[in-house]
């Protein structure tokens, strides 16, 4: 049966999602999981299959699942676990979450391993997260208990758009993969300069709140729609170098 429109551009764009997470070293293994809901009320989305390492993931490998079809935890294709019990909830609790990206990449993570931490408005580029950030400082394992989605949704209400899991990774929801994405990419890139800038032991000089609120105000408002242009120059390149990618 052949792909709706949105079901298709979907596909396309979050395969185009998995293979610059790995080109930017934010993949782990075949672990970690993407996905975009494609229904107006987010019970069906897309899903990166079982033993798929983000390199080589295809428009055409993506699991198309619906929250509301418990049976599909045991198909033949069953997602990972893991991933059913956060994305098939998050999806319909978080009207923002059309998008979601999970991943364990190193700086973001780093953080996410320090007692207490906060993210720090240390530079710009850091001022995009400003009061976008939710903390999940409670590690309890792996996330097997049905329970786990809507527990994690509750801390993600309002604006918060990346979720800090402590001794964990990070999780990033926008209302699409373009957003999704270059929220992801700016996070790693903010959170590796607040790592080396920490390594030093010199005194940081942050930005102050009245500023760091202004900046995030700045960034939302852009005058260009600066994350679709990233986005559409992410897939240019994909589409002269990796162009497998939309099959």
């Amino acid at each position: 049966m052949p792909f709706s429109i949105v079901e298709s551009q979907a596909r396309i764009d979050l395969a185009a999602a998995f293979r610059w997470a790995a080109r930017w070293d934010m993949h782990e293994s075949i672990a970690n999981h993407f996905s975009v809901a494609v229904s107006p009320d987010g019970r069906q989305f897309l899903l990166n299959p079982q033993g798929s390492h983000f390199s080589r993931i295809q428009a055409s490998d993506l699991l198309l699942l619906d929250s509301s079809n418990a049976a599909a935890q045991k198909a033949a294709n069953a997602p990972d676990p893991t991933a059913w019990h956060l994305h098939a909830v998050l999806h319909q609790q978080l009207p923002h979450a059309r998008c979601i990206l999970h991943t364990h990449m190193p700086y973001a993570t780093s953080l996410c391993c320090l007692q207490d931490f906060e993210f720090l408005m240390l530079d710009q580029n850091a001022c995009r997260f400003h009061q976008r950030i939710a903390y999940d400082r409670d590690y309890a394992g792996m996330a097997l208990d049905p329970s786990e989605g809507a527990r994690v949704a509750g801390l993600m209400q309002g604006s918060k758009n990346v979720l800090f899991m402590g001794n964990h990774g990070v999780l990033v929801v926008g209302p699409t993969v373009a957003q999704a994405l270059d929220t992801l990419y700016y996070l790693e890139k903010a959170a590796k300069l607040q790592v080396l800038a920490l390594s030093t032991g010199r005194p940081l000089a942050l930005i102050p709140e009245p500023l760091a609120a202004l900046a995030c105000a700045q960034w939302n408002d852009y005058p260009t729609a600066f994350s679709e242009l990233h986005f559409k120059a992410l897939k240019n390149i994909l589409d002269l170098e990796e162009m497998d990618y939309k099959k």
